[in-house]
């Protein structure tokens, strides 16, 4: 593990003032944002790291400039919780991979009958709908479940 790649975690996002914090305590400020492939990206920078100890092993540029995605929060919070219960996707896997086992037995083979995207989609969505049709019926029963369609 290279330095930089420690001092790139070691960057942190401030949300009440929209800065950076660098490892040598000075702040990122905002400086401008811009659309690259689609994505609003933020760049942030400080003007002091000309005279920053950390600087060689931070940049060989003028300053270090930070790149911020405008849904970063969102990738930070998936981040967090994942963090918080790293066998995550190992209980996803037990709960859903059911779910998509029985359905594609039920279709009978591995392929779709139908060909392209969206008449794809519209066939797993009637295999979704008949599965949790049947679910229903063996959770409640059909006269729970017909008195709940009526309504």
């Amino acid at each position: 593990m290279s330095s930089l790649f420690v001092l790139d975690c070691a960057y942190i996002y401030q949300p009440e003032t929209n800065t950076h914090r660098c490892p040598a305590g000075e702040q990122l400020i905002w400086r401008y944002t811009t659309v690259e492939n689609g994505l609003t990206l933020s760049r942030y920078w400080s003007s002091n790291c000309g005279a920053c100890a950390l600087k060689a092993i931070c940049t060989p540029s003028k300053q270090r400039r930070i790149t911020r995605w405008e849904h970063e929060a969102v990738i930070d919070a998936m981040q967090r919780r994942l963090d918080e219960m790293p066998d995550a996707m190992r209980v996803r896997r037990s709960i859903v991979e059911h779910v998509f086992g029985t359905i594609k037995h039920w279709m009978g083979r591995d392929d779709f009958l139908t060909r392209r995207r969206p008449k794809v989609a519209t066939e797993m969505s009637l295999h979704v709908l008949a599965y949790n049709l049947k679910r229903a019926v063996a959770v409640l029963g059909t006269s729970a479940l017909t008195a709940a369609i009526r309504g």
